[in-house]
């Protein structure tokens, strides 16, 4: 069986009015994604023909962590100042999930309901009054950090209580309990089928973000229109056009290389070419396995990344996607 990262669902609740702050939060908490330490979830992932009402209550449901994304815009939405902060604030209660309040733009918010919690950035200021907005959200993401630490320690302080609570009879060669050291993990093993089922689920997880990020990008900007192709089981290419003129295009498939096969992404649509841009190899430590880029595209701050595979998603995305936001 495979041992995977675990990671935290992050919710976000906001207006619609202020999307944009959203969107640009999201892209500072990619480090976290890329370590495997959040999944985020916006009502911006619902597919048409959903229960817009069930899915948002779900998806609530099984969050982590909370983002009250606080504005006037905000308070003023009788949906997420009266449902969605109202069910938030009763998992926070109940120790079901950490709720945090982030300050987007100024407003009178501290008598609310929410007022008590600490709120982010540093001292609830709000980030739109920062001098370097960037700095702001780096104030939000430390924060988030904190809080993942604190639910980690939390949840490992519950799984002893429940080993410790499990009645226990000690075997005939056990005739003492003193102490004991508490570094006690053991190395794991994966065998090559372990790393192959690995390899061709990383690659199936790419197809899909893949196909469902340009889906929501042609339906959430006008003027845009996107093409995905599979070739064969193991290629598949992608294409954005911005009024009928390619602005980007890739091709990510599993090469072979003496025998280990590793998920290569190259600039352009490729139908049968082995060049490559980046190639990404699956690796494990004692612990799990993960995905590791060669480093020949940039990689941010991280010197020897270990992607989840959402993280290696994130990563190739934000590379095709570039283009447009340059």
């Amino acid at each position: 069986m495979l041992a995977k990262v675990m990671s935290a669902k992050l919710f976000f609740s906001y207006s619609h009015a202020d999307e944009e702050l959203r969107d640009q939060l999201e892209v500072h908490l990619a480090a976290l994604k890329h370590q495997g330490q959040i999944n985020t979830w916006h009502d911006r992932r619902i597919a048409p023909g959903d229960d817009f009402e069930n899915v948002i209550s779900a998806e609530l449901e099984d969050a982590k962590v909370i983002l009250l994304l606080i504005s006037s815009d905000y308070i003023a939405s009788s949906y997420c100042y009266g449902i969605e902060t109202a069910r938030a604030l009763e998992r926070h209660t109940a120790n079901e999930a950490r709720v945090i309040p982030v300050v987007l733009r100024p407003c009178d918010w501290h008598n609310l309901p929410f007022g008590n919690l600490l709120a982010l950035p540093t001292d609830g200021k709000p980030i739109t009054r920062w001098a370097n907005i960037d700095e702001a959200f780096l104030s939000v993401v430390q924060g988030i950090k904190k809080t993942l630490a604190e639910l980690e320690t939390t949840r490992a302080d519950q799984s002893s209580e429940i080993r410790q609570a499990i009645p226990y009879a000690p075997g005939p060669s056990e005739t003492h309990s003193g102490p004991r050291s508490s570094n006690l993990r053991v190395a794991k093993s994966f065998t090559e089928q372990d790393r192959d089922d690995f390899l061709h689920e990383a690659f199936a997880f790419l197809l899909n973000f893949f196909k469902n990020s340009l889906d929501e990008l042609s339906e959430r900007n006008s003027g845009i229109e996107s093409r995905l192709r599979c070739l064969g089981k193991n290629r598949f290419t992608a294409a954005i056009y911005q009024d009928g003129s390619k602005i980007a295009s890739c091709t990510i498939y599993i090469g072979q290389d003496f025998g280990n096969g590793d998920i290569r992404y190259s600039h352009g649509e490729q139908g049968d070419s082995n060049s490559w841009n980046e190639s990404i190899s699956v690796e494990h430590d004692d612990q799990v396995l993960f995905l590791k880029p060669m480093g020949l595209m940039a990689f941010g701050s991280h010197g020897d990344p270990k992607l989840s595979m959402h993280g290696c998603a994130e990563f190739l995305w934000g590379d095709f996607i570039r283009p447009l936001q340059e």
